[in-house]
């Protein structure tokens, strides 16, 4: 399969992404170089890989961790499409944290001087890159604010309305036949700081109330004010319109 032209992606057209301009497409086709498919649990990044280039996230999820000596490890934050990966290495020798993916994915790879030439070549778009890596920044605060303070069930039901508007936004239906969901308990419970009998039993509970409902790797929200309850977000949940590198 050919790579796509900048100019032909498909999530440009979707309203969650701001529009740029034939210099800024431009730019950024001139610094991709090819296009990289991986499996679902495949390594896009290991943890202390100092060539990693930089990359956005074309279709498919994955997610950033680290781990502990003894294996233990939190998830930093979930990945979807459209989402730019590996500033963070840039800033530092070695990749500070690892990336793998939950299902089938493609990634747009650029060259590792990317951030630099962005930055060099159109401030446009290395403002894009500065507030891109403050809303991920944004994001790995509300999972810090999880973890720290929030209780199991106001974790997972934030979890799950972030997630599912996430996905929403990327689904021209906006989330109305529910949104693909392939993480697995362990993945809900490595992201939140839980056990995995802690999360299982929450994730029925708030089933059985009616507030969700997983099936067929999908997940529906049923009450969504109930759910928004507990959760205590700031805001609806609802990503803002972002830049797409």
């Amino acid at each position: 399969m050919s790579d796509l032209p900048c100019s032909q992606c498909p999530l440009r057209p979707l309203p969650l992404f701001l529009s740029h301009n034939d210099e800024e497409l431009e730019l950024v086709q001139s610094l991709k170089r090819r296009e990289q498919r991986l499996g679902p649990d495949e390594t896009l990044i290991d943890e202390g890989q100092t060539d990693a280039p930089l990359y956005t996230l074309l279709s498919g999820w994955a997610y950033r961790f680290k781990t502990l000596s003894d294996g233990r490890r939190q998830i930093l934050n979930f990945l979807l499409a459209g989402d730019f990966i590996g500033v963070q290495q840039k800033m530092s020798d070695a990749a500070a944290h690892g990336v793998v993916t939950l299902t089938d994915a493609v990634f747009c790879v650029f060259q590792r001087d990317s951030l630099w030439e962005l930055h060099r070549r159109s401030p446009s778009m290395g403002f894009n890159i500065t507030w891109l890596t403050a809303h991920e920044e944004s994001m790995v605060d509300d999972t810090l604010l999880s973890v720290g303070r929030r209780s199991a069930e106001e974790r997972i039901a934030s979890l799950l309305i972030l997630l599912f508007k996430r996905a929403a936004a990327l689904q021209s239906d906006g989330g109305a036949d529910g949104v693909p969901f392939p993480l697995t308990q362990q993945h809900v419970a490595d992201g939140l700081g839980l056990s995995l009998v802690h999360t299982n039993r929450t994730l029925r509970r708030l089933e059985r109330r009616g507030l969700h409902q997983i099936k067929g790797g999908r997940l529906y929200l049923r009450d969504v004010k109930s759910l928004a309850r507990i959760a205590d977000l700031y805001g609806d949940g609802r990503p803002p319109q972002r830049p797409l590198v």
